[in-house]
């Protein structure tokens, strides 16, 4: 399986799609906002993971809009958080074989580009 999650309107997003050439090498895309992610979706990318904080973006604009700074949130908490708002899973994440790779530093795309 070659899937990755991310968002239509993140130039990030869109930059680590053209650099590692996903579409042409067979990687199915889904748009995070225009098709939420499933609860069953997020358990996968938790049993690859490890855990739900490892997705969790502290950069999205609701971090702080909810008050979240500075809070200790539990595995459930980010869980029902991710599922709520689109914009708290860390973009984007590939899913190749039973392998993750989370966000956009540079060791991950290279690594993401190698697996591909």
């Amino acid at each position: 399986m070659k899937k990755i999650y991310h968002l239509s309107t993140c130039s990030t997003c869109a930059r680590i799609l053209a650099e590692t050439d996903a579409v042409a090498k067979g990687a199915e895309l889904q748009d995070i906002k225009k098709e939420k992610i499933t609860p069953e979706q997020l358990d996968a990318m938790h049993a690859l993971a490890g855990s739900y904080e490892a997705l969790f973006s502290r950069r999205s604009m609701q971090y702080k809009a909810r008050g979240l700074a500075g809070k200790e949130l539990t595995e459930q908490e980010y869980h029902d958080l991710i599922l709520d708002e689109y914009t708290f899973l860390k973009r984007p994440v590939a899913i190749i074989g039973d392998r993750i790779f989370i966000g956009n530093d540079a060791k991950t795309v290279a690594a993401l580009k190698g697996a591909l």
